[in-house]
């Protein structure tokens, strides 16, 4: 049978152009294979054939614009049960699905039965039956106690008979009730301020405790004596040692009993320890022999090989160290997206699932960070139960109480319940239980619910006594139930973040749950055991010292085995080798597979494509015009057809596919859903419908820059947390990229994250009517600052070509720790064949594309970058035309690398002043050529004036300073000075300057492109006129003492009577 593959539904798009025919005559092709790759002005998109055969004739070629209908192809098919498929789908007008739905209405239509809504009952009921129930005050706003009482005996029965599930169910059922009869009052997201888990359905804990109980002593000893070593030596170097303290015993059962590492069996569970708590992680590494005293005394200081970071950074400690958590709020996020990254490597087939987790300390005071608890409805919707955040609430920030009039533990649990997240507390520790097991009246509760978090800080700043008479005191019920209590025991009352088997018992209960991510809130107090010094005290952050006093305290608090002689001397304690407490420390961690934190990588290299893959980039488009960010498409399309790259490929977008042409990837690779696709998407017909799959391989992130950079980072470090080298490619409007997410492309770097960040739609002129918000003048300055990453802003197709191919061999064939930064634009050009021998020379920054001569005496040299460059090469013809003046115009494709190497050369010059000089790569291009140099980009003055030590030759350069504005791209230049009129103006002017041309043609070319010279800048403003500028200068110098002030005006360069550009008043100087 002969079956013709015709163009499906291509959306609004009319004679589109088919740019690639990917099969021939006489090919076997399958299903899905793609056939012919369509191109209109904005998108790139593969054309799939619907059957299996051979294709008989081809009745397209390159070049050809087809719209919806037209014949692509014929093949023949031998296969029945397609032919058979085919046939009964040309007979059918109306889809199957449709049809039963419409049999279904017509049916629910006829029918004269009431539809009535089932009530659908638990199937399985946990029998529990409640032996501590907690009492609750009645309210004084009841109007019925009696009534009251019934409701709550009749729940009280249900719990006891048939189980909180069940209870739970008819709550559900009662609040569904009350909505539905008219009640608008929302069902409460908080639970009584007590534990969650009562102790009668606590898991304990199978460590030793006497045993556990010493190392955590000892961990807390030595993670303190670090710091106050350090600080005694050098007091400038600063420390922490209250969040540690107050979270030691959160993090010790996780170690003894909980986290497994990574080894040959296993994938190993992902930490994301609290930033200030890294002491505490150093001391036990010390017990265990990965780290030496020698290299504890070296805290924060790192300039010389064996020294500790002060935070975890594993670009400081690449053994050591997994993720960067400070500044505070990207730990948080940080972590839920490489939850869900996790999941979709499971989903994709491309790792196990084990079973692993994903846990991540946090402090309540970093919760107020919008990061912080920006993304948990993600975690939520994605269902990830592999994601357990523990936060450490000792209710202090670095100035004071988190919520000194509020609670925030109750704050918390709303926000996390109410996003979705299993909600565990951890409030109060053992020796509470009995006291609410005997508060018969509810007092107990209803004080623990009233006192607000400034005053349970006070409480352990204080002593018992005063806990006796402000806490317990409030009213008679709660004084009677601790009268035959000490002051000592109702000090010894412990909160639950300090109690390891109500920790453990969290722990427990959240690696087992499934469903959703589980929040562990733990009250712990800020600087527990360092007394009067540090414990609960509003500037217990800030101390890094403890003086003798306070360091007997803290040995005899925790019993650590040291003299007073070596208290004095803050000496470190570490137990022999074959005593019972280094063993049981190391054999807890070989149980649960090695040490943990420890950064190791055993990821194959993924093989760069063949040097070929993009020559199609390296030929001239002709007469056809298209954008870098169009060209990027296509050659992201060819590394899809390479069987080694195409899996590891991770495309992630900010809601902006259809801006940026990529909507075909929808269809071709399908975008990442864990659940799937539940439903018909309305384009459905079309050839780029919005598919979602399971194991869909774009990530389709919605509007959140600062989720869609976490889950590059998860991916850019898949080589070290996951073992699996994956290639992130993450395309955003370049102004929404390091100036959006600054702190996370840090933490980029620090993490040592492997990828192609791609500021698409760059440039202050190029994105045109976007305006001010929008308008990128300043991103490669942004991307200068990060030390690893490599930044380009290509003009020109074969250019993008060479730069990605060779990211793709430095950073995932030859494992550099290194990612790229890429400018791609929107605007639509036609793109030269790619020069012989510039290859070199586009990874350096720079090369020759154009030249004119003729001229003896007038040459100047011309560099640009980006689209700017076609203005450059523009101007450079008016120049020879007109004017008679020759140039040479070089792409600049990267100032930063210029910049690296130049400073690079400079300092070896500086440091061997009897060797030769070495060349900078600027200098090596443009030391013997003739003429001044002016460069011109889409971007601030500053980009391209940061050769401009590197060469000895005069220097003018040309941007786009300032606000961004709407209007056309040719106004937007003119504006800024950077089309080719202002070029060719600029350019005679700097002649003239260097007395090569007469300063009339200058004058000439002003007049002729009606540059307005008296156009001056302000500080702020825009200064309309010189008169505007001189009033405003006269009160500024009026209004202040201008023995003090310093303050300048520039005015544009070349266009003043003198080679003076700018005004400067400075008394001092």
């Amino acid at each position: 049978m002969n079956l013709d593959l015709l163009v499906p539904d291509i959306g609004d798009f009319e004679n589109v152009e088919i740019i690639e025919v990917l099969v021939k005559k006489g090919d076997k092709i399958n299903k899905n294979d793609p056939v012919v790759t369509l191109e209109s002005d904005k998108s790139s998109v593969e054309v799939p054939s619907n059957y299996e055969g051979t294709i008989e004739n081809i009745n397209v070629k390159i070049g050809d614009k087809v719209s919806k209908g037209d014949l692509i192809l014929t093949l023949s098919s031998e296969n029945k049960d397609e032919h058979d498929k085919i046939s009964k789908t040309l007979d059918e007008k109306i889809p199957p699905s449709t049809e039963k739905l419409i049999e279904e209405a017509e049916t629910a239509t006829k029918s004269d039965t009431k539809v009535e809504t089932e009530v659908i009952e638990p199937t399985q009921i946990k029998q529990t039956r409640l032996v501590n129930e907690v009492k609750m005050v009645s309210s004084n706003d009841d109007i019925d106690p009696i009534e009251t009482k019934e409701w709550l005996d009749s729940l009280s029965a249900v719990l006891q008979n048939d189980g909180s599930e069940r209870a739970h169910f008819l709550i559900k059922q009662l609040i569904d009730q009350s909505y539905k009869a008219g009640s608008k009052i929302p069902h409460t997201q908080t639970t009584p301020y007590v534990n969650t888990i009562p102790p009668e359905e606590e898991k304990r804990s199978p460590g030793d405790q006497n045993i556990e109980r010493k190392l955590r002593s000892l961990i807390r000893w030595n993670a303190a004596a670090m710091v106050v070593r350090a600080n005694k030596k050098h007091p400038e170097l600063g420390g922490h040692i209250g969040t540690f303290a107050s979270a030691a015993t959160l993090y010790d059962v996780g170690m003894n009993h909980f986290w497994r590492a990574k080894n040959n069996k296993f994938g190993g569970d992902l930490v994301y320890f609290q930033g200030h708590s890294a002491p505490g992680m150093y001391a036990r590494a010390f017990l265990e022999g990965r780290l030496n005293e020698k290299q504890l005394d070296r805290f924060r200081q790192e300039v010389q090989t064996g020294g500790l970071s002060s935070y975890p950074h594993p670009w400081l400690m690449p053994n050591f160290w997994q993720f960067p958590t400070v500044s505070m709020g990207i730990g948080p996020m940080l972590a839920i997206y490489q939850a869900r990254f996790m999941k979709y490597l499971i989903n994709r087939g491309l790792i196990k699932d084990e079973g692993r987790k994903v846990w991540a300390f946090l402090g309540d005071g970093e919760m107020d960070e919008p990061e912080s608890l920006g993304a948990i409805g993600l975690a939520a919707r994605e269902n990830l139960d592999n994601l357990i955040f523990v936060v450490n609430c000792n209710l202090q920030r670095l100035d004071g109480p988190v919520r000194g009039n509020g609670k925030i533990i109750q704050e918390l649990e709303g926000i996390f319940r109410g996003g979705g997240w299993n909600v565990l507390k951890v409030i109060w520790g053992s020796y509470w239980d009995s006291l609410l097991a005997n508060d018969k009246t509810g007092h107990l509760v209803k004080i623990m619910n009233e006192t607000v978090d400034g005053e349970y800080q006070a409480f352990k700043a204080r002593n018992g006594l005063y806990v006796r008479e402000k806490f317990f005191g409030k009213y008679p019920e709660t004084t009677e139930l601790v009268s035959s209590m000490s002051d000592t025991d109702i000090w010894r009352l412990n909160r639950g973040g300090h109690d390891p088997h109500k920790v453990y018992a969290a722990y427990d209960k959240a690696v087992n749950h499934k469903g959703s991510p589980t929040v562990i809130i733990a009250k712990t107090i800020k600087g527990y055991g360092m007394g009067k010094s540090g414990e609960s005290v509003n500037t217990t952050h800030q101390q890094k010292k403890l003086d003798v006093d306070d360091l007997m305290y803290y040995r005899d608090r925790f019993d650590v085995p040291l003299t007073d002689s070596q208290v004095k001397n803050i000496e470190y304690f570490k137990p022999d080798e074959n005593s019972e407490e280094i063993k049981y420390l190391k054999k807890r961690r070989l149980e649960l597979g090695g040490f943990i934190p420890e950064r190791t990588s055993y990821s194959k290299p993924i093989k760069a494509p063949v040097k070929d893959i993009f020559d199609f980039m390296k030929k001239s488009t002709g007469e056809k015009e298209m954008s870098t960010t169009m060209a990027l498409v296509r050659m992201l399309t060819n590394l899809l057809r390479d069987k080694n790259v195409a899996p590891k490929l991770v495309p992630i977008i900010p809601d902006e596919a259809r801006t940026f042409g990529m909507e075909g990837f929808f269809q071709k690779i399908g975008i990442y859903a864990h659940e799937g696709q539940k439903y018909e998407p309305e384009d459905s017909a079309q050839l780029s419908s919005y598919r979602e799959e399971k194991s869909g391989q774009v990530l389709e992130e919605g509007i959140t820059e600062a989720g869609s950079m976490s889950s590059w980072i998860a991916a850019g470090t898949a080589y070290t947390n996951h073992d699996i080298e994956m290639i992130p490619i993450y395309l955003f409007y370049s102004m929404f990229g390091f100036q959006r997410i600054g702190d996370f492309a840090w933490a980029a770097g620090d993490s040592q994250a492997r990828g192609f960040l791609i500021g698409a739609t760059a440039g202050r002129t190029t994105l045109a009517g976007e305006g001010l918000q929008h308008q990128d003048g300043h991103s490669h300055l942004l991307a200068s600052t990060i030390p690893n990453c490599i930044s380009y802003d290509p003009t020109f197709h074969y250019e993008l070509a060479v730069i990605f191919r060779e990211g793709l061999r430095r950073m995932h064939e030859k494992n550099e720790n290194i990612f790229y930064y890429i400018t791609t634009m929107n605007e639509n050009y036609s793109h030269p064949a790619m020069p012989d021998d510039c290859e070199d020379g586009i990874l350096k920054g720079m090369y020759k594309i154009k030249e004119t001569s003729g001229s003896k005496e007038a040459k100047i040299q011309l560099l640009g970058s980006g689209t700017i460059l076609r203005e450059m090469m523009a101007a450079s013809e008016i120049l020879k035309k007109e004017y008679q003046v020759d140039s040479e115009v070089w792409s600049v494709t990267s100032f930063n690398e210029l910049r690296k190497n130049g400073m690079e050369v400079e300092r070896f010059n500086l440091l061997n002043p009897a060797e030769t000089n070495k060349k900078s790569y600027v200098e090596e291009c443009l030391g013997k050529q003739q003429g001044p140099i002016l460069t011109a980009t889409d971007y601030m003055r500053i980009n391209a004036d940061q050769i401009r030590p590197f060469t000895k030759k005069s220097f003018y350069s040309l941007g786009t300073d300032g606000y961004g504005r709407s209007d056309t791209r040719k106004n937007l230049r003119n504006f800024f000075e950077v089309d080719k009129e202002h070029i060719v103006a600029y350019s005679l002017s700097v002649l003239a300057n260097e007395q090569l041309v007469a300063s009339k043609y200058a004058e000439d070319a002003i007049k002729k492109y009606k540059i307005d010279k008296n156009k001056l800048w302000g500080f702020a403003t825009t200064f309309q006129d010189l008169p505007r500028l001189k009033q405003a200068t006269t009160k500024l110098l009026h209004s202040y003492d201008t023995n003090s002030l310093q303050f300048g005006i520039w005015i544009p360069p070349l266009f003043c009577e003198t080679n003076i550009q700018m005004y400067w008043h400075d008394p001092i100087h």
